[in-house]
Protein backbone atom coordinates (compact mmCIF):
# COMPACT_ATOMS: atom_id res chain seq x y z
CA UNK A 1 0.00 0.00 0.00
CA UNK A 2 1.27 3.45 -1.03
CA UNK A 3 2.32 5.75 2.04
CA UNK A 4 0.44 9.15 1.78
CA UNK A 5 2.56 11.66 3.21
CA UNK A 6 0.23 14.08 3.95
CA UNK A 7 -1.45 12.08 6.51
CA UNK A 8 2.17 12.41 7.85
CA UNK A 9 1.28 15.71 8.77
CA UNK A 10 -0.98 14.78 11.41
CA UNK A 11 1.31 13.31 14.02
CA UNK A 12 3.24 15.93 13.51
CA UNK A 13 0.26 18.18 15.78
CA UNK A 14 2.07 17.11 18.64
CA UNK A 15 5.39 19.14 17.84
CA UNK A 16 3.08 22.65 18.33
CA UNK A 17 5.70 25.32 19.25
CA UNK A 18 8.66 23.30 20.02
CA UNK A 19 9.39 24.21 15.98
CA UNK A 20 9.21 27.90 16.43
CA UNK A 21 11.54 27.75 19.72
CA UNK A 22 13.88 25.07 17.67
CA UNK A 23 13.85 27.63 14.29
CA UNK A 24 14.64 30.34 17.04
CA UNK A 25 17.65 28.75 18.78
CA UNK A 26 19.30 27.54 15.53
CA UNK A 27 19.09 31.03 14.33
CA UNK A 28 20.75 32.35 18.17
CA UNK A 29 23.25 29.75 17.41
CA UNK A 30 23.87 30.97 14.22
CA UNK A 31 24.07 34.38 15.49
CA UNK A 32 26.69 34.23 18.01
CA UNK A 33 29.02 31.70 15.86
CA UNK A 34 28.97 34.04 12.77
CA UNK A 35 28.53 38.00 14.93
CA UNK A 36 29.93 37.36 18.14
CA UNK A 37 32.79 34.36 17.23
CA UNK A 38 34.04 35.49 15.10
CA UNK A 39 33.01 38.55 12.46
CA UNK A 40 32.52 40.84 15.24
CA UNK A 41 35.73 40.95 16.48
CA UNK A 42 37.45 41.04 12.91
CA UNK A 43 35.88 44.49 12.96
CA UNK A 44 38.99 45.63 15.15
CA UNK A 45 41.72 43.70 13.19
CA UNK A 46 42.10 47.02 10.68
CA UNK A 47 42.86 46.72 6.85
CA UNK A 48 41.06 44.26 4.59
CA UNK A 49 40.12 42.12 7.48
CA UNK A 50 37.46 44.83 8.35
CA UNK A 51 36.58 45.63 5.66
CA UNK A 52 35.50 41.99 4.66
CA UNK A 53 34.02 42.01 8.15
CA UNK A 54 31.54 45.11 7.44
CA UNK A 55 30.55 43.61 4.47
CA UNK A 56 29.61 40.09 5.48
CA UNK A 57 27.63 41.68 8.70
CA UNK A 58 26.11 43.59 6.48
CA UNK A 59 24.48 41.29 4.29
CA UNK A 60 24.32 39.05 6.82
CA UNK A 61 21.76 41.29 9.19
CA UNK A 62 20.13 42.32 5.60
CA UNK A 63 18.84 38.49 5.01
CA UNK A 64 18.78 38.09 8.82
CA UNK A 65 15.86 40.81 9.17
CA UNK A 66 14.06 38.96 5.54
CA UNK A 67 14.15 35.96 6.84
CA UNK A 68 12.55 36.74 10.00
CA UNK A 69 9.61 38.83 8.21
CA UNK A 70 9.08 36.16 5.86
CA UNK A 71 9.19 33.47 8.69
CA UNK A 72 6.79 35.39 10.44
CA UNK A 73 4.84 36.57 8.17
CA UNK A 74 4.09 32.70 7.23
CA UNK A 75 3.57 32.16 11.14
CA UNK A 76 1.21 34.11 12.06
CA UNK A 77 -1.01 35.01 8.55
CA UNK A 78 -3.75 33.08 8.11
CA UNK A 79 -3.37 30.73 4.87
CA UNK A 80 -7.29 31.13 4.03
CA UNK A 81 -10.36 29.57 5.54
CA UNK A 82 -13.76 29.29 3.93
CA UNK A 83 -16.12 31.17 5.70
CA UNK A 84 -19.25 29.64 7.34
CA UNK A 85 -22.16 28.91 5.53
CA UNK A 86 -20.00 29.51 2.06
CA UNK A 87 -21.63 28.72 -1.51
CA UNK A 88 -20.42 29.20 -4.65
CA UNK A 89 -22.35 31.38 -6.87
CA UNK A 90 -24.55 31.35 -9.38
CA UNK A 91 -24.04 31.87 -13.19
CA UNK A 92 -26.70 34.45 -12.62
CA UNK A 93 -25.37 35.80 -9.93
CA UNK A 94 -21.78 36.33 -11.49
CA UNK A 95 -23.48 38.21 -14.36
CA UNK A 96 -20.66 40.58 -16.19
CA UNK A 97 -19.31 41.73 -12.66
CA UNK A 98 -17.37 37.90 -12.55
CA UNK A 99 -13.92 39.29 -11.74
CA UNK A 100 -12.30 36.53 -13.56
CA UNK A 101 -13.66 37.90 -17.17
CA UNK A 102 -14.43 41.74 -16.60
CA UNK A 103 -10.66 42.28 -15.27
CA UNK A 104 -9.05 41.85 -18.33
CA UNK A 105 -7.30 39.00 -17.00
CA UNK A 106 -8.31 36.42 -19.06
CA UNK A 107 -7.28 34.16 -22.10
CA UNK A 108 -6.87 36.81 -24.72
CA UNK A 109 -3.35 37.01 -23.17
CA UNK A 110 -2.12 33.43 -22.84
CA UNK A 111 -2.43 32.89 -26.82
CA UNK A 112 -4.12 34.43 -29.42
CA UNK A 113 -5.21 31.41 -30.82
CA UNK A 114 -7.26 30.88 -28.11
CA UNK A 115 -11.13 32.48 -26.99
CA UNK A 116 -11.11 35.65 -24.96
CA UNK A 117 -13.34 34.54 -22.56
CA UNK A 118 -11.93 32.89 -19.42
CA UNK A 119 -13.48 29.71 -18.68
CA UNK A 120 -14.71 29.63 -14.77
CA UNK A 121 -15.17 26.07 -13.48
CA UNK A 122 -18.51 25.01 -12.29
CA UNK A 123 -17.64 22.28 -10.22
CA UNK A 124 -19.63 22.36 -7.01
CA UNK A 125 -17.31 20.63 -3.75
CA UNK A 126 -18.60 20.09 -1.30
CA UNK A 127 -16.45 19.23 2.38
CA UNK A 128 -18.04 16.03 4.55
CA UNK A 129 -16.12 16.67 7.55
CA UNK A 130 -16.81 20.54 7.57
CA UNK A 131 -20.18 19.83 5.87
CA UNK A 132 -20.10 22.71 3.58
CA UNK A 133 -19.60 23.89 0.00
CA UNK A 134 -15.57 25.03 -0.27
CA UNK A 135 -13.78 26.61 -3.20
CA UNK A 136 -12.13 25.41 -6.13
CA UNK A 137 -8.81 24.46 -4.96
CA UNK A 138 -9.82 24.29 -1.70
CA UNK A 139 -8.61 21.23 0.65
CA UNK A 140 -9.63 20.29 4.13
CA UNK A 141 -6.58 20.12 6.55
CA UNK A 142 -6.53 17.22 9.26
CA UNK A 143 -4.27 19.14 11.31
CA UNK A 144 -5.97 22.49 11.61
CA UNK A 145 -9.42 20.36 10.89
CA UNK A 146 -11.10 23.00 8.09
CA UNK A 147 -10.47 23.47 4.63
CA UNK A 148 -7.68 25.72 3.05
CA UNK A 149 -8.04 27.69 0.52
CA UNK A 150 -5.34 26.12 -2.44
CA UNK A 151 -3.67 24.53 0.29
CA UNK A 152 -0.17 23.45 0.07
CA UNK A 153 0.54 21.57 2.87
CA UNK A 154 1.01 22.05 6.69
CA UNK A 155 4.26 22.67 7.54
CA UNK A 156 5.50 21.86 11.32
CA UNK A 157 8.27 24.24 10.93
CA UNK A 158 5.89 27.12 10.78
CA UNK A 159 2.78 25.71 12.47
CA UNK A 160 0.67 26.97 10.14
CA UNK A 161 -1.20 25.63 7.01
CA UNK A 162 0.59 26.86 3.86
CA UNK A 163 -1.96 28.05 1.79
CA UNK A 164 -3.59 30.83 -0.87
CA UNK A 165 -3.00 34.00 1.60
CA UNK A 166 0.53 32.92 2.89
CA UNK A 167 2.14 30.86 0.24
CA UNK A 168 4.36 33.64 -1.45
CA UNK A 169 5.34 34.35 2.23
CA UNK A 170 6.34 30.62 2.74
CA UNK A 171 8.10 30.73 -0.91
CA UNK A 172 9.93 33.75 0.28
CA UNK A 173 10.97 32.22 3.71
CA UNK A 174 12.87 29.31 1.61
CA UNK A 175 14.83 31.94 -0.97
CA UNK A 176 16.09 34.02 1.99
CA UNK A 177 16.67 31.18 4.54
CA UNK A 178 18.71 29.69 1.28
CA UNK A 179 20.70 32.72 0.91
CA UNK A 180 21.19 33.34 4.54
CA UNK A 181 22.41 29.53 5.35
CA UNK A 182 24.57 29.57 1.87
CA UNK A 183 25.75 32.46 3.20
CA UNK A 184 27.28 31.05 6.83
CA UNK A 185 28.59 27.81 5.17
CA UNK A 186 31.27 29.43 3.23
CA UNK A 187 32.05 31.99 5.96
CA UNK A 188 31.78 29.30 8.57
CA UNK A 189 34.02 27.01 5.99
CA UNK A 190 36.52 29.79 5.66
CA UNK A 191 37.26 29.75 9.24
CA UNK A 192 37.41 25.68 9.08
CA UNK A 193 39.93 25.91 6.35
CA UNK A 194 42.15 28.18 8.36
CA UNK A 195 42.31 25.82 11.10
CA UNK A 196 43.32 23.15 9.47
CA UNK A 197 45.84 24.84 7.31
CA UNK A 198 47.04 26.68 10.52
CA UNK A 199 46.87 23.54 12.90
CA UNK A 200 45.48 25.94 15.50
CA UNK A 201 42.85 28.65 15.75
CA UNK A 202 42.43 31.05 18.93
CA UNK A 203 38.88 29.99 19.68
CA UNK A 204 37.67 29.01 23.37
CA UNK A 205 36.66 24.61 23.01
CA UNK A 206 32.90 25.92 23.52
CA UNK A 207 33.21 28.20 20.45
CA UNK A 208 34.67 25.73 18.46
CA UNK A 209 31.93 23.32 19.25
CA UNK A 210 29.36 26.21 18.52
CA UNK A 211 30.92 27.00 15.52
CA UNK A 212 31.23 23.32 14.12
CA UNK A 213 27.57 22.61 14.71
CA UNK A 214 26.68 25.61 13.55
CA UNK A 215 28.14 24.90 10.13
CA UNK A 216 26.63 20.97 10.04
CA UNK A 217 22.90 22.28 10.82
CA UNK A 218 23.33 25.12 8.06
CA UNK A 219 24.99 22.55 5.29
CA UNK A 220 22.16 20.77 6.17
CA UNK A 221 19.55 23.32 5.86
CA UNK A 222 20.86 24.46 2.52
CA UNK A 223 21.39 20.98 0.77
CA UNK A 224 17.48 20.40 1.95
CA UNK A 225 16.16 23.92 1.10
CA UNK A 226 17.31 23.60 -2.33
CA UNK A 227 15.26 20.94 -3.07
CA UNK A 228 12.14 22.39 -1.69
CA UNK A 229 13.30 25.40 -3.80
CA UNK A 230 13.51 23.57 -7.12
CA UNK A 231 9.96 21.75 -6.03
CA UNK A 232 8.03 24.67 -5.55
CA UNK A 233 9.56 27.04 -8.36
CA UNK A 234 8.42 23.76 -10.58
CA UNK A 235 5.12 23.95 -9.03
CA UNK A 236 4.52 27.32 -9.24
CA UNK A 237 5.74 27.53 -12.89
CA UNK A 238 2.61 25.03 -13.47
CA UNK A 239 0.30 27.06 -11.09
CA UNK A 240 -0.11 23.51 -8.55
CA UNK A 241 0.10 23.34 -5.08
CA UNK A 242 1.92 20.07 -3.82
CA UNK A 243 -1.31 18.39 -2.87
CA UNK A 244 -2.59 18.80 -6.28
CA UNK A 245 0.36 17.57 -7.99
CA UNK A 246 0.51 14.55 -6.19
CA UNK A 247 -3.48 14.05 -6.91
CA UNK A 248 -3.15 14.62 -10.30
CA UNK A 249 -0.18 12.60 -11.33
CA UNK A 250 -1.81 10.52 -14.00
CA UNK A 251 -3.39 13.56 -15.38
CA UNK A 252 -1.18 15.62 -18.10
CA UNK A 253 -3.07 18.41 -18.63
CA UNK A 254 -3.99 20.93 -16.01
CA UNK A 255 -7.04 23.75 -16.24
CA UNK A 256 -5.36 26.33 -14.00
CA UNK A 257 -1.89 26.00 -16.14
CA UNK A 258 -1.95 29.51 -18.02
CA UNK A 259 1.50 29.93 -19.07
CA UNK A 260 4.85 30.66 -16.53
CA UNK A 261 4.05 34.43 -16.34
CA UNK A 262 0.66 34.25 -15.36
CA UNK A 263 1.19 31.44 -12.87
CA UNK A 264 4.15 33.09 -11.35
CA UNK A 265 1.24 36.99 -10.98
CA UNK A 266 -0.86 34.60 -9.69
CA UNK A 267 1.46 33.99 -6.96
CA UNK A 268 3.53 36.80 -6.46
CA UNK A 269 1.28 39.77 -7.97
CA UNK A 270 1.97 42.37 -10.56
CA UNK A 271 3.69 44.47 -9.18
CA UNK A 272 7.43 43.89 -9.24
CA UNK A 273 7.95 46.33 -6.20
CA UNK A 274 6.32 44.08 -3.94
CA UNK A 275 7.70 40.37 -5.78
CA UNK A 276 10.56 40.04 -2.49
CA UNK A 277 8.78 41.46 0.02
CA UNK A 278 5.75 39.17 2.20
CA UNK A 279 3.27 41.76 1.15
CA UNK A 280 1.14 42.84 -1.54
CA UNK A 281 -0.05 46.26 -3.29
CA UNK A 282 -3.68 46.72 -3.06
CA UNK A 283 -3.82 47.19 -6.56
CA UNK A 284 -2.68 43.86 -7.11
CA UNK A 285 -5.19 42.72 -4.49
CA UNK A 286 -8.35 44.08 -6.45
CA UNK A 287 -6.78 43.07 -9.72
CA UNK A 288 -6.07 39.79 -9.26
CA UNK A 289 -9.00 37.55 -7.88
CA UNK A 290 -6.45 34.45 -7.48
CA UNK A 291 -4.64 36.33 -4.48
CA UNK A 292 -7.89 36.11 -2.44
CA UNK A 293 -8.28 32.05 -2.76
CA UNK A 294 -11.66 31.64 -4.20
CA UNK A 295 -11.77 31.60 -7.53
CA UNK A 296 -8.98 31.14 -10.37
CA UNK A 297 -8.61 31.55 -14.39
CA UNK A 298 -9.14 28.48 -16.09
CA UNK A 299 -7.66 27.59 -19.47
CA UNK A 300 -10.45 27.35 -22.48
CA UNK A 301 -8.98 24.82 -24.36
CA UNK A 302 -9.34 22.42 -21.38
CA UNK A 303 -12.66 23.68 -19.71
CA UNK A 304 -15.78 23.67 -21.80
CA UNK A 305 -17.28 27.35 -21.15
CA UNK A 306 -20.91 27.29 -19.67
CA UNK A 307 -23.66 28.67 -21.83
CA UNK A 308 -25.93 31.17 -20.64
Amino acid sequence: MAWNVFKFCTALRALGSIMIVFVLAVIGLTYYAVVIAHYGPSLFLGSFETFFAIVVLIVFHSLLVMVMWCYSSVVVTDPGGVPPNWRPLTDEEKGDADPLVGSGYGSAQLDPKQSATVAVSQEIRFCHKCKQFKPPRAHHCSVCRRCILKMDHHCVWVVNCVGALNYKYFLLFLFYTFLETTLVSLLLLRVFMEFFNEGEIDETPGSLAATFITFVLNIAFTLSILGFLIMHITLVGANTSTIEAYEKKTSPKWRYDLGWKKNFEQVFGLDKKYWFIPAYSEDDLRRLPALHGFEYPTRPDLEPLQQH
